[in-house]
C-alpha cells in the first residue's frame, strides 16, 4: 500500500485580500488525478468563512501539480463550498464565465523579498534607504541584485511542477522582482498563480524571508515604483479579428465600469496607481499603443501583427485575486458590442 501526500490550497474569507490556507491529506494509492481527489472539509469559523455553531465548509479539488518539494506529494488547488455544495461568496473562481477556455490570461506577478528580522526588501540597510531606483531593473551583480538564489529555486520549482512558467526579471526597486505565467483558460490561469504563489511563499520558510504582495510597501510617498500583477489577455475575437475599430470597441467597454474592475484589482492600489511610475491615475481610464502609463497599454506586437493579439491591463495590483480579476475582464470583453 503507498502513501501519498496531498497538499489541498483554499482561500480564506478575511477581505478585500484573502490568504492561502492549505492542510495535508494522506490518501492510500492515489491515481495521480484530479478526479482522484476527495473532497474535503475545514473549520470555516477559523478563516472567516463560517459561524462557529455550523463552521464546515468544502473543499472541491478544481486543479493538481506534482508537489517538487516533497516526496510522494502533490498540490491541489480547490474551491471554497458552502455545506449545502453551493459555491462560498469568498470563492472568486466561480464567478469566472470561461467554461470554454476562450478566453487567455498571461500574468506578470510583482513582488518584494523581505528579510524578516528588519522587515525591509533585501538589499535595504537598516535605518536608511539603497541607492534611487534605476540601476536595479534587470541587473546582474551583488551591488544591485538581491534574492537571485530563491528566486532562481522558485522558478525551478514552479516548472518542475509542471506550471506554464514562462521568465522571471528582477524589477526597478530593490529587492522587487517579477515572474510570469501564462495559461489557456481564465480559471486554469488563476489555478496556476495561485499555486505558482503558494510555492515561493513556502519556500521563504527556509531562508527567514516573506513576501511582500502589498502594492506599495515602502509607503505612499516614497519615489519607488510599486508592484503590480498586469493581466494580459485575449479571446477569440482578440486573437483573430484584424481590425482596429474592434479593439477600440473592446477597450472602450472597461471606460464605463472603472469602479467595478478597481475594486477587484487589490487593496492599497490607490496607494499604487497615481499617475506617476508608469501608471495611470486610479480614477482615469486610458488606452494606447504601447502606453505603459495607459489602464490598458495595446502592445506594439499586436498593432505589427494586423491587429490580431491580446491588451495589458496595466491598473490590477500584486495583491489582486487573479480569479476575481480574470473574472471581471472577462465580463467586460463580452460586453463589447463588436
Amino acid at each position: 500500500m503507498s502513501k501519498t501526500k496531498l497538499e489541498y490550497i483554499w482561500l480564506d474569507g478575511y477581505f478585500p485580500t484573502q490568504n492561502m490556507r492549505s492542510k495535508t491529506k494522506v490518501v492510500n494509492d492515489f491515481g495521480g488525478k484530479l478526479e482522484d481527489c476527495p473532497m474535503w472539509s475545514f473549520d470555516g469559523s477559523s478563516t472567516r468563512q463560517a459561524e462557529g455553531g455550523s463552521s464546515d465548509c468544502l473543499l472541491k479539488p478544481v486543479a493538481i501539480f506534482p508537489d517538487p518539494a516533497r516526496k510522494d506529494g502533490y498540490l491541489v488547488m480547490t474551491e471554497v463550498l458552502n455545506a449545502d455544495g453551493t459555491p462560498h461568496e469568498s470563492n472568486g473562481r466561480a464567478t469566472i464565465d470561461d467554461d470554454d477556455n476562450d478566453f487567455w490570461f498571461g500574468f506578470e506577478q510583482e513582488y518584494f523579498i523581505m528579510d524578516t528580522a528588519t522587515e525591509l526588501p533585501l538589499g535595504f540597510p537598516r535605518g536608511g534607504y539603497p541607492a534611487p531606483q534605476g540601476m536595479y531593473y534587470c541587473s546582474v551583480g551583488g551591488k544591485n541584485t538581491h534574492g537571485r538564489h530563491i528566486v532562481e529555486e522558485h522558478a525551478d520549482l514552479c516548472i518542475a511542477a509542471g506550471l506554464n512558467f514562462e521568465g522571471i526579471n528582477q524589477e526597478v526597486a530593490c529587492g522587487q522582482w517579477e515572474f510570469q505565467l501564462f495559461a489557456k483558460g481564465a480559471k486554469l490561469a488563476g489555478d496556476e498563480l495561485w499555486v505558482a504563489r503558494y510555492l515561493l511563499d513556502r519556500l521563504t520558510e527556509s531562508y527567514g524571508y516573506y513576501i511582500e504582495y502589498h502594492p506599495k510597501p515602502l509607503g505612499k510617498d516614497m519615489d519607488w515604483n510599486g508592484s503590480g500583477m498586469h493581466a494580459n489577455f485575449s479571446n477569440t475575437t482578440l486573437r483573430t479579428c484584424g481590425d482596429q475599430a474592434t479593439y477600440e470597441k473592446i477597450c472602450e467597454a472597461f471606460r464605463p465600469v472603472v469602479k467595478e474592475h478597481i475594486s477587484v484589482y487589490g487593496e492599497f492600489n490607490d496607494q499604487r496607481l497615481t499617475g506617476l511610475h508608469e501608471t495611470a491615475a486610479i480614477t482615469d481610464f486610458s488606452f494606447g499603443i504601447s502606453d505603459r502609463g495607459a489602464s490598458i497599454r495595446i502592445p506594439i506586437a499586436t498593432v505589427e501583427s494586423g491587429w490580431k493579439g491580446w491588451l495589458e491591463d496595466r491598473r490590477p495590483a500584486s495583491n489582486g485575486d487573479p480569479y476575481k480579476i480574470a473574472g471581471v475582464i472577462v465580463k467586460t470583453v463580452k460586453s463589447a458590442k463588436v
